[in-house]
Order: C-alpha cells, then structure tokens, then sequence
C-alpha cells in the first residue's frame, strides 16, 4: 500500500516537473529511495523499507494513461528515510 503512495507522489513531482520544464517526453528519471515513514513521529520503530518490485508496480499502475507511461525509473536504495528525484531525462 506504501509503495502506491509513493508511486502516486512520485508520478505528481514528475507532473509538476514536466509542467514546469515544458516538457512532455520523459524518458527516464532517476529516483533515490531510503526508508519511508509510515507514521511522522519521529519513531524508528515506524518505517518501512520499500520493496522495489513492488514500488515499480505502482509507478507502472498510477502512470498508466499518463505522458510517463513509457518512462523508465531507475530506483536506488539509499540511507535515510526520503525519497528524492536526482534526474530526469527528456
């Protein structure tokens, strides 16, 4: 369920990106992942460390029917608990 949302947020930051860029064709993004918070307190006990099948499921699923139906993401674990856009191919 996480890994919805998440693909959800991405595919938004994308659509804000694309609009801001004027561009239409991404091709590629490059995301970078760490550990998400299921509960904003602060408490380690409440993360969740994303499953990268399951995360590109969702980004396949919420970008469907969009201009990033074809765009390929490269998703790199990283430490932390963000998540981040590093680049974005036209």
């Amino acid at each position: 369920m996480h890994d919805f949302i998440l693909a959800k947020e991405i595919i938004d930051q994308l659509k804000a990106i694309s609009a801001e860029q004027k561009v239409d064709n991404i091709k590629k993004v490059q995301v970078e992942i760490g550990q998400i918070s299921l509960a904003h307190d602060g408490h380690p006990e409440h993360t969740e460390d994303l499953n990268e099948e399951n995360l590109r499921f969702g980004l396949e699923t919420v970008a469907k029917n969009t201009p990033f139906e074809k765009t390929i993401f490269e998703i790199k674990k990283v430490a932390g608990n963000h998540w981040k856009i590093t680049g974005v191919e036209v």
